[in-house]
């Protein structure tokens, strides 16, 4: 089996390389990168958002699996770029729907959406819930969702939807909140000395996912037989942020004083956010094998390595 992963470059695309080849997949991958840095994959740099570069890599190619990890994947970011968000989330994923139904039509394809589709909701949120998405990001992911609904009953494409909530671990942006929060507790720890956490709003619930058990699902959910069935993907534990925080300081030898710093407070519209993976574990076996303290551990001893290195 070969699988083609666009947007290979990104945090997600080096742990789903690594879950695909463990289960005997060779692996091809595509970013806007001019190289990448993960070894024995056939890399090529190119920009999703060209049809001709898209189309000839899938001639090229003839994959049996691909994945759509490429995405601006940031509610924030969305805000500031919507225009881009709307091109790369929706567009990109139709130049690969395109290419794919002319010259990969039996290959199995799988895109990425995202909890931010969903709309709010103080329980647990099923695949049944209705969709809503109140930023660009979300309502990006909502379009490339209704545009694979429709390739896949007028074409008769093999395409598969999960809908991911938050996920993290070694390798995120500090621009992201819990690398964030690990990497400054590492610098103050390496120093030595009393510090500072500068943080935004800790109030809302979170359901947060290590990336291993993510990309284990994608995997599972791309070798499975009903391309129709639309999966939630997430631990189905929610904790606060300020809990989550608690814990990293917990991991330092001095003191951590946490400062909310006014620049990076924003007012939580969703308290809580928490998935209902009860389909994903009946339907195909997958449980979560990483706890989210576990995985913060491994950031912080990570952060902590670099830092005193």
């Amino acid at each position: 089996m070969k699988a083609l992963i666009f947007g290979i470059g990104g945090f997600v695309g080096k742990y789903l390389t690594e879950e695909l080849k463990s289960h005997g997949y060779e692996v091809a991958g595509s970013d806007v990168l001019p190289t990448l840095d993960i070894p024995d994959v056939e890399y090529y740099s190119g920009d999703l958002l060209s049809p001709d570069f898209v189309s000839i890599l899938i001639q090229k190619i003839q994959p049996d699996a691909i994945i759509n990890l490429a995405a601006i994947s940031s509610v924030g970011a969305s805000w500031k770029i919507p225009q881009t968000t709307i091109q790369v989330n929706v567009i990109g994923s139709l130049n690969i729907l395109e290419a794919a139904g002319k010259y990969a039509k039996n290959a199995k394809i799988m895109f990425i959406g995202s909890s931010e589709e969903y709309c709010e909701k103080d329980s647990a949120i099923n695949e049944s819930d209705p969709l809503r998405g109140n930023n660009p990001y979300g309502i990006s992911k909502m379009s490339q969702e209704q545009f694979v609904s429709a390739y896949r009953a007028k074409f008769g494409m093999k395409i598969y939807y999960a809908r991911p909530f938050n996920h993290t671990g070694i390798g995120q942006k500090d621009s992201f909140v819990l690398p964030s929060f690990c990497k400054q507790a590492a610098m103050i720890e390496a120093t030595g000395e009393p510090g500072e956490i500068h943080v935004g709003n800790l109030s809302a619930k979170r359901d947060f996912s290590d990336v291993r058990d993510i990309v284990r699902a994608y995997r599972m959910i791309i070798e499975s037989d009903d391309d129709s069935k639309i999966y939630n993907v997430g631990s189905g534990k929610a904790f606060g942020l300020d809990e989550m925080l608690n814990y990293i300081v917990s991991l330092c030898s001095v003191d951590v004083k946490v400062v909310v710093d006014q620049e990076r407070f924003r007012p939580v519209d969703t308290p809580i956010v928490l998935c209902d993976n009860t389909a994903i574990k009946k339907d195909l076996g997958w449980e979560p094998q990483y706890s989210i303290f576990d995985t913060l551990k491994d950031m912080y001893e990570y952060y902590l390595r670099n830092e005193q290195a």
